[in-house]
C-alpha cells in the first residue's frame, strides 16, 4: 500500500526512504484513528495500551518508529510481544 501511494505521489521510481516515510505516516494516522494498522484491521486485531485508557499519540509514533527500524519487531519475549510493543507499552489483541 505504501509503495502504491508513493507511486501515485512521486511517479514510477519512488525513493526507498519516501516509501518508508509514507509507511510510517500511514501507520501512525490509521493507528490513531482505529487503534490498529490496516493489516491489523484486516486480521481482526487491534493495538491497546497495557494500562486501560486512551492509546495516545506518542504510543503509535514510538511503535511505528521502532517497527521501521525492524530489529524490535523480530525480537520478542516469552509472551510473544515484540520489543516495539514492550517499549511503547502496548499489546496486540483480537477485536
Amino acid at each position: 500500500m505504501s509503495y502504491g501511494f508513493a507511486f501515485l505521489i512521486l511517479g514510477p521510481n519512488p525513493n526507498e526512504f519516501a516509501i518508508l516515510g509514507i509507511f510510517g505516516l500511514l501507520q501512525v494516522v490509521v493507528m490513531l484513528i482505529t487503534n490498529g494498522s490496516i493489516g491489523h484491521l484486516l486480521f481482526g486485531l487491534r493495538v491497546v495500551p497495557l494500562v486501560p485508557g486512551y492509546l495516545g499519540a506518542w504510543r503509535p509514533l514510538v511503535r511505528t518508529i521502532l517497527v521501521m527500524l525492524f530489529i524490535p519487531a523480530v525480537i520478542y519475549d516469552r509472551d510473544q510481544r515484540g520489543l516495539h510493543d514492550r517499549w511503547a507499552g502496548t499489546i496486540l489483541v483480537r477485536r
